[in-house]
């Protein structure tokens, strides 16, 4: 019979640090059950985000830990708090914005990347290509077509490598310019983004162009947003920027869950040579000045810029690589700053609709 107690395993566990959350297993609320039969004990741990390729290695930590165990490891995804007055999206769970207040610094190709590297992680994952002037993701992600309706009202997302997209690159010609005026603009977003059968998703990734401008507005004040990612390059003139677009999402309540730090290092393609060519540590010095979480950074490799264009991302390409463990682990580190964030509730509670009395 064992003699070891609920507390003392508590206290093991608690030595056990979640690399995404930087809380231990107990403090961040994970461990949900344990159970103690005469020689058995079974732990029950269930994560709030996606997280397929660490479980391994956290199985065996747990179970080097409390040796004997049956451990049992899940994820699960649910609602986390938007905006006030903002009502959730019918089939979404969070919608994670990507935003980086200039273009030029990879954003697209990220926003790509990342949704792919939470679905790899296990997640349920849509992409909203948002940038109406210059839509990207079609092109990375291989995919073409006009999307289909089934009730004539509402559209189909278009499905690739288990990612469900929508841009409106799928609704005109691939080469014609949107010669549209802000409030077209925001119309078609809102049409995109409300109008599409987004099926149980767990996450949507929304793919922003750059600047701060009225399709910004419109996704902070209509638009349920749990969380946003700001993307820069260490240059200076693209931390500017970057700056900006933390302070829009300041300002109308949304919450950064970090920053990634794209093209931090160049690495020759000929003798691996790797150099700062845009400056060192731009992105995590930002995280530091406004007490930001900074996620990870990705080098400016051409694999990277091949494998887009060629519409393989580096996670479908090459889904083994660095590169690729990058996005992965950006992916997880974003997913579970966001699984911290209070829970959302609004679905739980009633209609009440009050009829004045004859």
């Amino acid at each position: 019979m064992t003699t070891i107690s609920r507390e003392q395993i508590e206290d093991k566990l608690k030595s056990i640090i979640d690399p995404h959350t930087e809380l231990d297993l107990v403090t961040g609320n994970s461990i949900k059950n344990i159970k103690i039969e005469e020689d058995q004990i079974q732990l029950d741990i269930v994560l709030g985000y996606p997280a397929k390729s660490w479980l391994p290695e956290l199985t065996q930590q747990v179970s080097e830990l409390i040796q004997g165990a049956q451990v049992n490891i899940q994820s699960e995804t649910v609602a986390r708090k938007v905006q006030e007055n903002v009502k959730p999206l019918p089939g979404v769970k969070n919608m994670i914005a990507v935003a980086s207040g200039k273009g030029g610094v990879g954003k697209s190709t990220l926003t790509a990347n990342f949704a792919l590297a939470l679905s790899a992680e296990g997640a349920k994952v849509g992409v909203l290509d948002a940038d109406i002037y210059g839509p990207s993701q079609p092109r990375m992600l291989g995919i073409s077509g006009r999307p289909s309706s089934k009730d004539g009202k509402t559209l189909e997302p278009l499905s690739s490598y288990n990612l469900q997209v929508m841009s409106i690159g799928f609704l005109v010609d691939e080469e014609s310019p949107m010669i549209w005026r802000g409030p077209m603009v925001t119309q078609a977003l809102e049409q995109m983004l409300n109008n599409t059968q987004w099926d149980d998703l767990d996450y949507l990734i929304i793919d922003l162009p750059p600047g701060t401008g009225d399709t910004q507005l419109t996704l902070a004040q209509k638009v349920p947003v749990s969380g946003s990612l700001i993307v820069t390059t260490p240059q200076d003139i693209a931390l500017l920027d970057a700056r900006k677009a933390y302070k829009m999402f300041e300002k109308v309540d949304i919450p950064v869950l970090g920053v990634v730090e794209n093209m931090s290092t160049h690495i020759c393609s000929n003798c691996g040579h790797e150099e700062h060519i845009f400056g060192s540590q731009g992105g995590q010095k930002m995280a530091e000045q406004y007490n930001l979480n900074f996620l990870g950074d990705i080098p400016l490799d051409i694999s990277i810029r091949e494998n887009a264009d060629g519409g393989q991302p580096s996670v479908i390409a090459d889904p083994d690589s660095s590169v690729s463990e990058k996005y992965k682990l950006i992916a997880r580190k974003a997913a579970a700053k966001l699984a911290l964030r209070k829970k959302d509730y609004s679905d739980k509670f009633p209609n009440i609709t009050i009829h004045p009395s004859n």
